[in-house]
């Protein structure tokens, strides 16, 4: 015959033993959202450097075409100021 502890004996191993588990699952559970919130928080500010890099280009290139617009401006009005 196999022994087996009485009811009161499992209940007593069982319940320390269930809630150090349920412990150890609240921490992982916690754990897990902690991770995803520093992604959700990280993707959010890569596309936010990459909204600004765009505007950021897109300000350089309008300054540097007006810039060669105002140097073909000046070459021009060089040259007409020399002819007449």
């Amino acid at each position: 015959h196999i022994m087996e502890p009485d009811r009161a004996t499992i209940v007593e191993q069982i319940i320390p033993k269930s809630l150090k588990v349920q412990l150890y699952k609240a921490l992982l559970d916690s754990h897990a959202a902690e991770h995803g919130a520093r992604m959700t928080a990280m993707h959010k500010a890569t596309d936010n450097a990459d909204s600004l890099l765009k505007e950021l280009k897109l300000t350089y290139n309008k300054a540097r075409q007006a810039s060669i617009t105002n140097e073909i401006l000046e070459i021009v009005g060089g040259a007409e100021a020399l002819k007449g």
